[in-house]
């Protein structure tokens, strides 16, 4: 890739391209690459920007076609923000820019975004893959300081995914490695770590060895000796999932240097520009255009840090049977832990309930009313999610009914209906949701509410065992067809749990007032029991967080499961008891 033009920033000159045509506006946008790269690795990324914006890019003083300093204090951030500075006065004169920056491009240009230099000439700064080194030294002393062995912990997984900076210093570490053969084996190392196809860089000799001085004209001085660096501007930080040399955790104390902030998420290894150019300029694009009209889409305002960072910020999590019970307190667990939420009930006022609750806790929610047993229903909930919100991070098929009553007296028309919303309704939640998150290269969560009667044969409830024996294993198929996909199914097995289902269950073959008292004594066992539908939402939550297969709750979930593996003939002979 030739240069399209020089720019001077002192005694060097800088390399720059280009990428689309510059209109009165037309905002610009200035791509600032990392190490060891050069401005070839946002080629594929520009292109597609160059459709609506004028583009640009220029190898960072050392790196590709521009001049190399002669001495490593040259490599100051001061320096780095001079020339950042120079290409935007020469390249956008009139109009500020937009910045879009990885690794050591978005190391420098927090320095540029923070300082005086530029104030007035950058409009919004995306970065990815790169802290500030003063919000970073400030996040680690913040954990020392706390002396809690979790937050130290942390600390020294981060140093020890930033071993390099230490052997960076050594004075012959650094260029050695390079000039001895890792220029020849990078492209090959890219593939095998990161699952990625780079081409060979002319430079890369260059870019790497003399790239070293970065780290040690900059990281000492200012890990030991910080500075408080704000800004006001618009910043979105996009975190690679699967970033093997920076972890979420050092942008959680982000928000008090930054008040205007977003933060996404991408499934994706350190060098996402070249392994996912769509989605980065889809996301800046996102952003480069609310900053210039004020628009805000519903992606953007999910993906608002007002606060600390919580586990689950930025996640968009759809809940059926949320208006009450074991859904309604799912769909606030997530809420609790900072995602956007979506309540499904056949229940209008029920699920609004749930989703006015869920904003008391400060995120986004919306309700939809569904009949998940009609599949119509089902599918054009999934079309206005995607078209509206965009595809979930996970789905929770919670929605369900009892039935009670032997098989001989269970109709057609009652099967019917209980496969319709026990069975159907998961297998649609799992199909459509599931194909969401497949196209949007999303690491998921499909969590199916099965129950702990999918263990337990029962002549008491036949039909209702059935169906949710039907979702277990459901659950175990699906979990070995989308483990390539890294999403993962959480089969959910609760116990005797005391929410409405005990009143609202139907006993067939019964007289009504037969059928009231069954109920009755079905609420006074569950009751006495006491098992509530908060440990449920405990357990799929712990199950998401840690990426559990499944989740069984209460002791007589993990009793029923043991007899049915290990006693199966006791099981069979504990079925033709009477439960109630």
């Amino acid at each position: 890739m030739n240069p399209d033009q020089t720019v001077q920033s002192g005694d060097l000159s800088l390399a720059v391209y280009t990428w689309g045509t510059p209109a009165p506006g037309k905002p610009n946008v200035v791509l600032v690459h990392g190490y060891p790269d050069a401005a070839s690795v946002w080629e594929k990324t520009a292109q597609i920007l160059s459709d609506r914006y004028h583009v640009i890019a220029y190898d960072v003083r050392g790196a590709g076609r521009s001049d190399v300093p002669d001495h490593t204090k040259a490599f100051e951030l001061e320096h780095l923000v001079e020339d950042l500075a120079q290409v935007v006065d020469a390249m956008s004169p009139d109009q500020p820019v937009h910045l879009v920056c990885h690794d050591w491009g978005s190391i420098q240009s927090w320095e540029a975004v923070t300082t005086e230099r530029m104030a007035g000439r950058i409009a919004s700064y995306t970065s990815i893959s790169g802290p500030s080194i003063d919000h970073a030294a400030y996040w680690i002393m913040n954990r020392l300081r706390s002396g809690s062995p979790q937050e130290m912990s942390t600390v020294a997984r981060q140093l020890s995914h930033s071993w390099y900076i230490g052997a960076f210093q050594l004075p012959l570490f650094g260029p050695a490695i390079w000039k001895l053969g890792m220029d020849k084996l990078w492209p090959k190392l890219l593939s095998k770590v990161e699952g990625i196809e780079a081409d060979a860089n002319p430079t890369q000799t260059k870019d790497g060895s003399i790239g070293v001085n970065l780290y040690r004209a900059n990281f000492v001085q200012r890990l030991l000796k910080p500075n408080e660096r704000r800004t006001d501007l618009p910043v979105q930080v996009i975190v690679a999932k699967r970033d093997r040399f920076v972890l979420p955790e050092v942008l959680d104390d982000l928000p008090q240097w930054v008040p205007n902030l977003w933060q996404r998420e991408i499934d994706a290894g350190h060098w996402v520009q070249i392994s996912h150019p769509e989605q980065v300029a889809a996301m800046a694009g996102e952003f480069i255009d609310f900053v210039e009209t004020g628009e805000e889409t519903v992606a953007l305002r999910r993906a608002r840090r007002r606060g600390p960072r919580k586990p689950m910020t930025g996640k968009l999590v759809v809940v059926t049977g949320a208006g009450g019970g074991i859904g309604r307190e799912t769909l606030l667990a997530f809420a609790e832990q900072g995602a956007s939420v979506v309540a499904v009930d056949i229940d209008i006022e029920a699920a609004e309930r749930s989703a006015e609750l869920a904003r008391l806790l400060d995120v986004e929610a919306w309700w939809r009313q569904v009949d998940v047993g009609a599949v119509e229903q089902m599918e054009a909930l999934a079309a206005w999610v995607a078209t509206e919100l965009g595809a979930p991070d996970i789905v929770v098929n919670n929605a369900g009914i009892g039935l009670s009553g032997r098989v001989l007296d269970t109709s057609v028309a009652d099967w019917d209906r209980l496969l319709k919303v026990n069975l159907w309704s998961v297998i649609l939640g799992s199909k459509l949701f599931a194909q969401q998150m497949i196209d949007a290269g999303k690491q998921g969560h499909i969590v199916n509410v099965a129950s702990a009667a999918a263990f337990s044969p029962s002549k008491a409830l036949p039909a209702y065992a059935t169906t949710k024996a039907a979702v277990h294993m459901l659950s175990d198929c699906l979990r070995a067809e989308l483990a390539d996909h890294r999403i993962n199914v959480v089969s959910v097995c609760p116990g005797f749990i005391n929410t409405g289902i005990t009143t609202s269950s139907r006993f067939v073959g019964v007289s009504d007032e037969k059928q009231e008292q069954l109920r009755a004594k079905a609420k006074q066992l569950y009751s006495r029991r006491n098992l509530k539908p908060q440990a449920v939402a405990e357990a799929i939550l712990d199950a998401v967080k840690k990426n559990k297969p499944e989740a069984l709750v209460g002791a007589e979930a993990h009793a029923f499961r043991f007899l049915s593996r290990f006693v199966p003939s006791l099981s069979r002979r504990l079925a033709r008891l009477d439960m109630i």
